[in-house]
């Protein structure tokens, strides 16, 4: 663990490629600011192009010498997926950092373009395409890094069933949420697991309790100002500044002697606060059998197939 671990700690990122989801706001934006700072070529892949537009130029007034661009990524759509890995590609030789931060919490049951349950497509699925696609750019790069966000609820809350990944049966939105984002973290160590020594290392991430926007969109959806009170009162209690709540993904992204596979988040109580340092995953990820039945369904779903790992030779 890296005791007080902060951005300044961040090395040099010059001649660096790096893209963040979900840019335009809150966690998503404090890391691609923080990435620009030090160096990196960072593009904001953003959904709406006035909300892209305004956090660029946001992050080009707080600095002026960043190296910046604008992406429109819709995660809810796999076609938009394919479009924005495809024009990256044509302007890119590789990629060093992915940061999976984009996501929905939360929200009444609604399908995405594709017809996949909104918060499983948007949160875990169209960053599963999403990385599949940008692989090549990915292999080009030694060293280079995928990070996916997970959360500090799922240790007590939240399960995969493999068999409803679409919520179909029964849904509860906070079920459905701490899938998609356990559903991350098997992602992270089977990536890892695949590509080891050969390709992107697969590392998660999870702000703690951080203050963001993200959870009041539901309540809001809902029309349910008690449940935005709910949220709210919580938050300006206890939640770090979001900016902070951006170091755990910066970490994972930055820090030397990071552990391919691993988990980076606050380290004190609760996860919630604390130095940034490596946490356990929760056990019910622990079947071996888990991230390989999860990728296979996975790839299906998203009409995306990974390039295959280079396989291991046994000496003797």
């Amino acid at each position: 663990m890296a005791e007080r671990w902060t951005p300044a700690d961040i090395p040099d990122l010059s001649g660096r490629t790096a893209i963040v989801t979900g840019a335009n706001k809150n966690l998503g934006f404090h890391t691609a600011l923080e990435l620009a700072r030090h160096g990196a070529d960072v593009t904001l892949a953003c959904r709406r192009r006035e909300r892209g537009e305004r956090a660029l130029t946001e992050l080009r007034r707080r600095a002026p010498d960043a190296s910046v661009r604008l992406g429109l990524l819709d995660l809810a759509d796999l076609s938009s997926v394919e479009r924005f890995a495809k024009e990256y590609a044509a302007e890119h030789t590789g990629l060093d950092i992915l940061i999976n931060n984009a996501g929905v919490l939360g929200i009444p049951r609604l399908l995405t373009a594709d017809g996949h349950e909104m918060q499983f497509g948007v949160n875990y699925l169209g960053h599963f395409a999403l990385t599949g696609r940008l692989l090549p750019l990915l292999k080009a790069r030694p060293g280079a890094r995928v990070v996916s966000l997970g959360t500090w609820i799922v240790k007590m809350m939240g399960r995969i069933d493999l068999d409803d990944l679409q919520s179909e049966r029964a849904y509860d939105k906070f079920n459905a949420y701490n899938q998609a984002k356990l559903a991350n973290l098997v992602f992270t160590r089977e990536l890892a697991r695949r590509y080891a020594g050969h390709g992107p290392a697969g590392v998660a991430a999870h702000p703690g309790f951080a203050a963001s926007d993200l959870q009041y969109t539901g309540p809001r959806m809902e029309g349910s100002r008690f449940q935005e009170a709910f949220f709210k009162i919580p938050t300006r209690l206890f939640a770090k500044p979001t900016a902070a709540g951006a170091w755990p993904s910066l970490y994972a992204a930055c820090a030397p002697g990071v552990e391919p596979g691993g988990c980076y988040a606050p380290t004190g109580l609760g996860e919630i606060w604390g130095p940034i340092g490596r946490v356990r995953t929760p056990a019910k990820i622990a079947d071996p059998g888990l991230g390989p039945r999860l990728w296979d369904i996975s790839e299906r779903l998203a009409g995306v197939s990974y390039e295959a790992p280079v396989p291991e030779t046994k000496e003797g």
